[in-house]
């Protein structure tokens, strides 16, 4: 692993288990094992580190759910492959993760730091779930709903599960499955549900 990129998961990891405000570029260079100096070099600020941690955490992220629905029949099944693939990779980064939750654009813990930029990474993901359901409104597994508003309640839904999940004091077991499940029953066609 690079240094540069040592650099990376330990602010992901530190910026997860800390905050923004609880983390200073000398404890990510500790963590990293390097000197102060690199991580300036590389990052300049703090809030540029922020958002490349962020920025990498959300592209291995699409990689991963790529990956994932690539072999789906249809888009009811690839949407679900979407969700159980997304809900998955919290739990498998889970050390990292929560960097997402803090840098997102469905967070207020930093306003200050530019939510545009924010939010166009984020919406990567949101486009995603706009493909599979136009995927799923052509070939029939999904019904046929306002793309873009369905799209964002698919995403605040798994949004919700995941802040639920680590944020909230609730152990609600299943929590994960019948976000997936829910957000299926909300789109497949009828034909699907029957079956």
């Amino acid at each position: 692993m690079s240094k540069k990129d040592k650099i990376l998961v330990a602010a992901q990891e530190l910026f997860a288990k800390s905050g923004y405000a609880g983390t200073t570029m000398k404890m990510v260079a500790e963590e990293a094992e390097v000197a102060s100096g690199l991580v300036f070099h590389y990052f300049d600020n703090k809030e540029n580190l922020f958002m490349a941690a962020g920025s990498e955490l959300i592209d291995t992220m699409i990689l991963y759910l790529r990956d994932r629905i690539a072999d789906s029949a249809n888009g009811c099944e690839a949407l679900g492959a979407f969700v159980e693939a997304y809900l998955e990779f919290t739990i498998v980064n889970e050390k990292t993760f929560p960097t997402l939750i803090r840098c997102s654009p469905f967070s207020d813990d930093n306003p200050d730091l530019d939510r545009k930029k924010i939010g166009a990474k984020f919406r990567e993901l949101i486009d995603m779930v706009e493909e599979i359901l136009l995927r799923g409104i052509e070939d029939g597994s999904i019904v046929d709903l306002p793309v873009t508003q369905t799209a964002f309640m698919v995403y605040a839904n798994i949004v919700g599960a995941v802040r639920t999940r680590f944020l909230a004091p609730y152990e609600i077991p299943g929590l994960y499955d019948e976000a997936r499940d829910f957000i299926l029953r909300s789109v497949q066609t009828p034909r699907l549900i029957a079956s």
